[in-house]
C-alpha cells in the first residue's frame, strides 16, 4: 500500500486523525524530518519495515472481522507520515522529493487537514496552545504565513478534508470511507441545515433560504406539538404547490452551483432553510431537498441536520 503524508494547517487536527488512522492499522511517525521522507518511502518499497514489522502483525492478525478491525490485517502494510510547517526551513526541500518521488514510480498518498482560519484561532485560545511559527506575532499572523507555505502540499493532495465543521465522531466516519472503505472520495460535503430565524441565521451559513412564505403549522394546535420530521407536519407543508416549486427551483441552483464549487476548489458548503422556529417547514423542505440531493453516484458528500427543531420544547412552549 503506499504511504500516506498527513499534512495541513495546525490546528485542523493532525494529532486526532493520526490516531485514528492508528486504530485502523497504521505505523505513525510524527513530524517526520523532510530529509528523511525519501529514505522512508525507499525502505517501505524495498519492504524492508515490512520485514520488521510482519511478525508482530502477525500475531494480530483476525480473519472475517468486518469494518476498522478488517483493516487491522494488514498493518504491517500501512504507513503514515506527518510533515507540516514544524519542518521549518526543511519544508522549502519537500516540493522536489515529492517531484523525485513522483519521477521513480514511488507512489504515496497525501491528506490535507483544512479549517477556516477564525476556527484555528479559537482552537488555539481554548488549548492555549503557540503557533508553531507565530512567535511574538498574532496566531493569526501565524496562519496566514502558514497557509502560504503549505499551499502547494494543498494543491498536490489527494484528499482534502476541511474539520472546519466536523466534531472528532464525524473525522472518524470521514477517514473510515477514505482509507477502511475505500470509497470514492468525494471533495465538496454538503450539509443541508434547517433553522429558526427567531434564534439567528447560522455563522457558517452559505446559501440562506427563507421558507417563511408557506403557511405555518404553528397555528394548527393539533400540529404545533410536532415538526417537519413527522407525517401530519409534511403532509401539511408539501399541499401547498409553493413548496414543491420551491424544493425544484433550489435544486436547480445547487446542482448548477456544485460543480462550479468543486472546480473551485471549495469543500463544505452549507445550505441553510429557515422558517420562523426551525422547526415545521424548515425542517420539511430541508428532509425534501436533502433526499432529492442524495444520489448514489453524487460528485459530494450530504449530511442533514436539524440546529433547532428541539429548541421550542426545551424552553417549554
Amino acid at each position: 500500500m503506499k504511504p500516506l503524508i498527513v499534512t495541513g494547517m495546525s490546528g485542523a487536527g493532525k494529532h486526532t486523525a493520526i490516531q485514528i488512522l492508528e486504530d485502523f492499522g497504521y505505523s505513525c511517525v510524527d513530524n517526520l524530518p523532510v530529509p528523511l521522507l525519501k529514505p522512508f518511502v525507499d525502505l517501505n518499497f524495498s519492504g524492508k519495515i515490512e520485514e520488521d514489522f510482519a511478525g508482530e502483525a502477525d500475531k494480530e492478525r483476525m480473519d472475517g472481522v468486518p469494518g476498522e478491525a478488517a483493516a487491522k490485517q494488514d498493518a504491517s502494510a500501512k504507513y503514515a507520515v506527518v510533515i507540516d510547517i514544524r519542518s521549518g526551513k526543511n519544508l522549502g526541500m519537500l516540493q522536489s522529493i515529492l517531484d523525485e518521488l513522483d519521477a521513480d514510480g514511488k507512489g504515496f498518498e497525501i491528506l490535507f487537514l483544512d479549517a477556516e482560519d477564525s476556527v484555528l484561532v479559537k482552537r488555539y485560545k481554548e488549548t492555549r496552545h503557540t503557533h508553531p511559527i507565530a512567535g511574538a506575532k498574532r496566531v493569526a499572523d501565524g496562519l496566514v504565513e502558514e497557509r502560504k507555505a503549505v499551499a502547494f502540499l494543498k494543491e498536490r493532495a489527494d484528499f482534502v478534508v476541511d474539520t472546519t465543521h466536523l466534531l472528532t465522531r464525524d473525522l472518524r466516519e470521514e477517514l473510515t470511507q477514505i482509507f477502511v472503505d475505500r470509497k470514492e472520495y468525494k471533495s465538496l460535503l454538503l450539509t443541508v441545515l434547517s433553522f429558526g430565524f427567531k434564534y439567528g441565521i447560522p455563522q457558517d451559513a452559505d446559501l440562506v433560504f427563507d421558507v417563511r412564505f408557506l403557511p405555518n403549522p404553528f397555528y394548527d394546535l393539533n400540529l404545533r406539538p410536532l415538526t417537519g420530521n413527522d407525517e401530519p407536519i409534511r403532509e401539511f407543508v408539501m399541499k401547498e404547490q409553493a413548496a414543491h416549486d420551491f424544493i425544484d427551483k433550489l435544486y436547480d441552483l445547487i446542482t448548477f452551483l456544485i460543480p462550479n464549487y468543486i472546480k473551485e476548489g471549495k469543500n463544505q458548503l452549507v445550505i441553510c432553510v429557515g422558517c420562523t422556529g426551525g422547526k415545521h417547514r424548515s425542517v420539511t423542505l430541508a428532509n425534501a431537498i436533502f433526499d432529492k440531493l442524495q444520489t448514489k453516484d453524487a460528485p459530494y458528500g450530504i449530511r442533514i441536520e436539524h440546529r433547532d427543531i428541539d429548541k421550542d420544547a426545551k424552553r417549554g412552549k
